[in-house]
């Protein structure tokens, strides 16, 4: 319903007073005459009595038929002083609807009748010179107030509109931004994660494939395991911690990792039992924080996917940029000769949260298997200066 059209709910008390005023207002119009025609023309007295009844009646529709009603109390008056009343209220809803042109013909009417009632008045020893004046000037109050009341009507629905549009709004924004953090969690909990089990599952294969090993050799292997599980529950303490109100000992505001502990990164995959060369290293201690981490998680995550699809190959890692040009990260390892993973994923979770991680901070990634039966995965970040 458009807001000019819209009629607030009326509770008892809001049409009591609506009906003591206009009982008044006919109340006072008839009292005078009432008693000429009692006297002189009963009929009349009775014909009055029962359009203003009617006119009463009547007005319960004046919402859903205001024209209708307006006009059929209104055109009661000619003969009707007890019309008044309600032909004033109706006039005064018809006038909430602010609309020109049910308005001035109806207020015309109103003015008709009231002076053709006026005229056949006869007890009235008023001249119409005084008279036309104020039956005017009490039409344009009740018209003028009418539209006032519409016209605040239709701020209150305009302004609830607006509030409940910006509720809507606002639970729209904050369920986006729900989502987005917990896909940000996501990505963080499978970067840190992945990375840690993939080295447990790497070194209980170990366990449970190799006859051959000695027994310091076990004790060696499930020590990683050991501290690799330990390591997992460690980061994973400290990623739930971001979900908590109050993080407490979880200390979710731990350091974040950066460019600088790329070498680190190597060395533990190294420890573990992989072959990674680095071709080419920039000076890792220039790059900013935001970049850096995401470097640090490129690498990690390609690191992980060759841990966990190709254990026994050479990984080769480049990170080569400047300041303007960017930064470009370029993991490189064979598919495992033999294997069954011969054809590498389109997409697995990992690259889709490395995709959405380097696009956060304005760069690019793809992966690709080359005709060399080489799986690559390059990333460029923007380095400004």
């Amino acid at each position: 319903m458009p807001a000019a059209d819209y009629q607030p709910p009326l509770r008892w008390w809001n049409h009591a007073w609506r009906y003591a005023l206009v009982l008044t207002i006919s109340g006072v119009a008839w009292f005078e005459i009432a008693y000429w025609q009692w006297d002189h023309n009963r009929l009349w007295f009775w014909s009055d009595l029962g359009l203003g009844l009617v006119g009463l009646v009547a007005l319960q529709w004046r919402r859903r038929f205001p024209v209708a009603v307006a006009v059929f109390t209104n055109a009661a008056s000619f003969v009707s002083w007890s019309s008044a009343g309600p032909g004033t209220l109706a006039l005064v809803s018809l006038s909430t609807r602010r609309r020109w042109r049910e308005v001035i013909p109806l207020g015309v009417l109103a003015i008709v009748a009231s002076l053709v009632a006026e005229n056949n008045n006869p007890v009235s020893e008023d001249v119409l010179a005084f008279t036309i004046p104020f039956i005017i000037a009490i039409i344009g109050v009740s018209v003028g107030w009418g539209m006032y009341i519409g016209s605040r009507r239709e701020l209150l629905t305009t302004l609830r509109e607006r509030a409940r549009t910006a509720e809507s709004e606002q639970a729209a924004r904050v369920a986006q931004a729900r989502t987005a953090e917990r896909g940000r969690i996501a990505r963080e909990m499978h970067d840190v994660l992945a990375h840690r089990i993939s080295l447990v599952t790497m070194h209980a294969g170990a366990l449970t494939y190799r006859e051959d090993l000695t027994a310091e050799e076990m004790r060696a292997t499930a020590a990683v395991i050991q501290e690799s599980s330990h390591q997992a529950l460690v980061e994973l303490r400290d990623v739930l911690g971001i979900l908590r109100d109050d993080a407490g000992d979880a200390s979710p505001e731990r350091p974040q990792p950066s460019a600088v502990d790329l070498p680190a990164l190597l060395d533990e995959a190294r420890a573990t039992g992989m072959r990674i060369e680095t071709e080419e290293l920039v000076a890792l201690d220039g790059i900013p924080e935001t970049l850096g981490r995401t470097l640090y998680r490129v690498v990690q995550e390609s690191l992980t996917n060759a841990r966990k699809h190709a254990p026994n190959t050479l990984v080769t890692v480049s990170v080569t940029g400047s300041p303007w040009a960017g930064l470009t990260i370029v993991v490189t390892n064979p598919l495992e000769v033999g294997s069954s993973r011969v054809a590498v994923p389109e997409s697995g979770l990992g690259l889709i949260g490395l995709a959405e991680r380097t696009a956060l901070v304005g760069g690019k990634l793809s992966h690709r298997i080359t005709p060399g039966r080489e799986f690559v995965v390059e990333a460029w970040l923007p380095w400004p200066a």
